[in-house]
C-alpha cells in the first residue's frame, strides 16, 4: 500500500463501503434480496461507544423499504457475504434495528503508525482539494485606523483555514483587500484635515461624524513636522489629498507589519483604488446591464436585486456619477472569479455583515456566476476577560477557589481600547493565534488573558506544545540510555496492544480526517481541538506503558509510536504557525 498522503479513516471508510455495495450485489444474485430499482446511499461513521465497533452503517436500514425488507434481515444477508480479505476488517455484527458495526484488526494500527513514520512533517496531507483554485479573503481592516480584536481573530481565522485547505490538497491564495477608495477614505481625509488644522487653530471645525482616534491626531502632527504650516493656506481638497497621500501609505505599511508579527503573510494585497482606476467596476456594472439587472431613477443606476428575490435594489452609481462600495464588492469578486478565475472565493467577515452575504451571492447570480463559487465565513464578536482583582492586586476567588473574571477593554499600555498590537505585546503570538482559534467562528469568543500568558498545563497551547517537547526530551533521555530512534521503522509494531497504544494509534489516524473536514467545514478550530485531544492521548499513553522495558522489541516498538506522535503534534502546531518547541 503507497503511504504517501495516507488517510486511513477514510481508506477504512471506503473499503467498508466497497464491501458493502459487493455483499449488495451476491445478496441479490443469490435471491436473499429481491433486485431493487436502485439502493440507496448510506453513511458510514464511528458510532460514539467503540466497545460497539470501530465503525458502523446503515446500510440495511435506509435500503429497507427498497427491499420490502426489514433492516435486520437485510443485514443477516449482506453479513453473509462480507469478504475481509485484504481490508483492515477481521469481522463485522448486527447490532440493534439494523446496524452493521466492522471491527479493525491490528494491520490498521500498524499501518497509521508506519504511515506517520513515513510521511513524517508530511503526515496529514491528503490531495481531497485536487489542485483546485482558493481564494481565502480575511482582515481585509479598513486602513484608516489601527486592527481591533475582530481583525485578530479573523486574522487567525482566515490564516489557519487556508493552511488546513492547502494540507488538503487546495492551491490556495491568501488575500488581503485594502479599502483605499470610497467613503471611508473621503471621511479619513477630512478626519486627517480638520486635526492638522487644529494644530494652528484649536477651534477649527472637527464633525463629530469624523474618525475620533488618537491615531488620527498622530498622523496629522507627523505630516506637520515634515511641511509646518505650508499646507494651511491650500484649498481644502489640496490639503487634505497630501495628507491622504502621506497617512495612508504609512497605516497600510503599519497594518502589513503588524500581521507579519501575528505571522500572517499574504500572497495578495489588492488595491481597490487600482481596481477602480482600471475600469473593472465600469465593467462588472456593464455586465449587469448587459444580463437585464439594472435600471436608472433619479439619475442614479440601480441594481435590480429584487428581481432575484432581494428585499430591495441598491444603488450602483450615484447621480454624481461616483460608484459605491456595493459595486466595488461586486467588481472585486467578479475580479476574482472570472478575471482570475478562481474556483472558490472564501471571504472571512465580521458577523455584523451578515446581511450582505445574500446580497453578493445574488449579485454573483446577476453576473451570470454560480453562486456558490462564493462563500462567506462569519466571525463573531470577541470578549477580552481577565483575572478580577481587588484594590491592593490580589485575585479574586470565587466559592471554588477559581479566579473570578472579568472583561478586559482598556489596553494597560495606552489606556484605550485595546488594539491587535496592544494584545501582541501582553500575549504571546503563540497563545494569541491558539485561542482565537478554539472556538468556532460563528460562536462567541471569551479570549482570558491570564491563561493566554498562563506556563502551564491550564494553558491549552502550552499543554500541546509541552507534549511535543515531553517527547523530545524522552527521545534525549532514551538515547543516553542507549535506545536510539534507529531502525524504528523496522519496529515489530504488532506488540502494541494495550489499550492506551492502540487508543493513542486511532487518534493518529484522525488527523488527515481532521484537517479535511476543518478546510470542508470552514472551522479550523477542529485542528485545534484536535491538538489538544492527540496531547491527553499521548500523556495518557506515557503513564500507562513505559518506553524503555524489558523487552527490546516492545520499547522498539513504543519508541516508534512515540516518535510518530512527536511528528503529527508538530504538524498541528505548524498548521497553526505556532511555535514547536524541542525543550521547555
Amino acid at each position: 500500500m503507497n503511504l504517501e498522503k495516507f488517510d486511513g479513516m477514510n481508506i477504512a471508510k471506503e473499503q467498508i463501503s466497497t464491501m458493502v455495495k459487493t455483499a449488495f450485489e451476491k445478496s441479490i444474485a443469490t435471491g436473499e434480496l429481491a433486485q431493487p430499482e436502485e439502493i440507496k446511499n448510506f453513511v458510514v461513521e464511528v458510532p460514539q461507544d467503540l466497545r460497539n465497533g470501530d465503525f458502523s452503517t446503515n446500510a440495511a436500514m435506509v435500503n429497507s423499504k427498497v427491499f420490502h425488507s426489514n433492516p435486520r434481515a437485510i443485514a443477516t444477508a449482506l453479513l453473509n457475504h462480507f469478504d475481509f480479505e485484504g481490508t483492515f476488517f477481521d469481522r463485522a455484527e448486527l447490532a440493534g434495528p439494523g446496524f452493521i458495526n466492522f471491527f479493525l484488526n491490528h494491520s490498521y494500527f500498524e499501518t497509521v503508525v508506519k504511515a506517520v513514520l513515513e510521511n513524517g512533517d508530511n503526515y496529514g496531507r491528503t490531495n481531497v482539494g485536487k489542485g483546485k483554485k482558493y481564494n481565502v479573503e480575511f482582515v481585509s481592516a479598513n486602513p484608516t485606523g489601527p486592527m481591533h480584536l475582530g481583525n485578530a481573530r479573523g486574522g487567525a481565522l482566515g490564516d489557519i483555514l487556508a493552511e488546513c485547505l492547502t494540507w488538503s490538497g487546495y492551491d490556495v491564495t491568501r488575500e488581503f483587500l485594502i479599502n483605499d477608495a470610497g467613503n471611508q477614505i473621503e471621511k479619513f481625509g477630512l478626519s486627517l484635515e480638520a486635526r492638522y488644522m487644529q494644530i494652528f487653530d484649536k477651534d477649527y471645525p472637527f464633525d463629530e461624524k469624523f474618525y475620533q482616534g488618537g491615531d488620527i491626531i498622530a498622523r496629522a502632527k507627523e505630516f506637520y513636522d515634515i511641511h509646518g504650516d505650508s499646507y494651511v493656506n491650500k484649498p481644502l481638497d489640496e490639503r487634505k489629498q497630501a495628507l491622504i497621500d502621506y497617512a495612508l501609505p504609512k497605516n497600510v505599511a503599519d497594518i502589513k507589519n503588524h500581521l507579519a508579527k501575528y505571522r500572517i503573510n499574504y500572497d495578495v494585497w489588492f488595491s481597490e483604488q487600482e481596481m477602480r482606476n482600471k475600469g473593472d467596476v465600469d465593467k462588472a456594472i456593464a455586465k449587469l446591464t448587459e444580463n437585464g439587472y439594472t435600471y436608472e431613477k433619479d439619475g442614479a443606476l440601480w441594481y435590480k436585486g429584487t428581481a432575484l428575490g432581494e428585499e430591495k435594489d441598491e444603488v450602483l452609481v450615484r447621480a454624481n456619477g461616483i460608484s459605491t462600495y456595493f459595486a466595488a464588492d461586486i467588481a472585486y469578486h467578479y475580479d476574482k472569479l472570472v478575471t482570475r478565475n478562481f474556483d472558490k472565493a472564501i471571504d472571512v467577515w465580521g458577523a455584523d455583515h451578515h446581511g450582505h452575504v445574500i446580497r453578493m451571492k445574488t449579485a454573483m447570480s446577476a453576473l451570470g456566476l454560480d453562486s456558490s463559487r462564493l462563500d462567506v465565513v462569519l466571525m463573531q464578536l470577541v470578549k477580552l476577560i481577565g483575572d478580577a482583582k481587588d484594590e491592593n492586586g490580589n485575585v479574586i476567588l470565587d466559592e471554588k477557589g477559581n479566579p473570578k473574571k472579568t472583561e478586559i477593554k482598556m489596553s494597560k499600555r495606552t489606556g484605550k481600547a485595546i488594539t491587535l498590537v496592544d494584545l501582541l505585546d501582553e500575549v504571546p503570538t503563540d497563545a494569541a493565534r491558539f485561542f482565537f482559534n478554539t472556538r468556532e467562528p460563528n460562536t462567541h469568543l471569551l479570549f482570558d488573558l491570564d491563561l493566554a500568558i498562563k506556563e502551564n498545563s491550564e494553558n491549552p497551547v502550552y499543554y500541546v506544545q509541552y507534549a511535543h517537547a515531553r517527547i523530545c526530551s524522552i527521545l534525549r533521555q532514551l538515547e543516553k540510555e542507549n535506545l536510539t530512534t534507529e531502525g524504528i521503522e523496522n519496529a515489530d509494531l504488532s506488540l502494541l496492544v494495550d489499550p492506551n497504544e492502540i487508543e493513542l494509534i486511532r487518534t493518529l489516524s484522525y488527523m488527515p480526517g481532521e484537517i479535511i473536514a476543518s478546510g470542508k467545514a470552514y472551522d479550523p478550530s477542529k485542528i485545534t481541538k484536535y491538538s489538544i485531544t492527540l496531547a491527553t492521548q499521548f500523556h495518557r499513553f506515557y503513564t500507562a506503558c513505559r518506553v524503555k522495558c524489558d523487552d527490546i522489541s516492545l520499547s522498539k516498538a513504543r519508541l516508534a509510536l512515540c516518535v510518530a506522535t512527536k511528528h503529527a503534534i508538530a504538524n498541528c502546531l505548524r498548521i497553526m504557525n505556532i511555535t514547536v518547541p524541542e525543550q521547555m
